[in-house]
């Protein structure tokens, strides 16, 4: 059986997925508002949400914590921020569940408040550990290379990988939940594939053609 980073770089984003979920920084917040306009709005129907809060909270609360988990390498703060995300969003649930990804939005949220409470923490700290220990992500580690590998990318290209490959997004939805350019993920997600596949040994599975067709590269 293929290694779960032989799988992400060969391009099997669900299988890939399957592996990722199994792995997993703390805050405070000053962006709110620009949020709700992050993500784009396509209503589902005649201003009705598609989906209660309660059963959207149980479907995406896990992923999205351990997705967040991973881009910020901290499970602490991955799962806070996912739980002040969600907070806002049953607060704004008639508007929120209405958008094309609500998901995205909650993701793009608890990263944007993740991102907040980092920078005010850098101000008081000198140094603050990459990595911090979470018990009950790591009771469900299957790849220890995983989170090796990933920690070795920049934050703006292991965040393109895990909403690629663990949140299963499209370009489209992964460039509007991190608010960038479609492009710019093609871009980051092909030089992120291309570190990743210089770090394993077994490079056999990779298939080059379809991390570099049609990816024009952008800073």
């Amino acid at each position: 059986m293929s290694r779960p980073l032989d799988l992400i770089i060969a391009g099997d984003q669900r299988t890939a997925g399957m592996f990722i979920e199994t792995e997993g920084n703390r805050m405070g917040d000053d962006s709110s508002h620009d949020d709700v306009a992050a993500v784009r709005r396509i209503p589902e129907g005649p201003g009705e949400p598609h989906l209660d809060f309660d059963s959207f909270y149980a479907l995406n609360r896990d992923q999205i914590a351990r997705a967040l988990s991973l881009s910020l390498r901290n499970a602490d703060l991955g799962a806070e921020a996912t739980d002040e995300a969600f907070v806002r969003a049953c607060q704004r649930w008639a508007e929120v569940s209405t958008y094309a990804n609500p998901q995205g939005w909650v993701y793009r949220v608890a990263m944007n408040w993740a991102r907040s409470w980092l920078r005010r923490t850098r101000r008081e700290r000198d140094k603050r550990p990459l990595l911090v220990k979470h018990e009950a992500i790591e009771d469900q580690l299957v790849d220890v290379d995983l989170e090796r590998a990933l920690g070795g990318l920049s934050p703006g290209h292991r965040t393109v990988v895990v909403a690629r490959f663990f949140m299963d997004w499209s370009v489209d939805e992964t460039a509007d939940a991190l608010g960038i350019r479609p492009g710019t993920v093609k871009s980051r997600l092909s030089r992120a594939l291309d570190q990743l596949a210089n770090e394993l040994a077994d490079t056999s599975v990779l298939r080059p053609e379809e991390s570099q067709e049609n990816v024009h590269h952008e800073p």
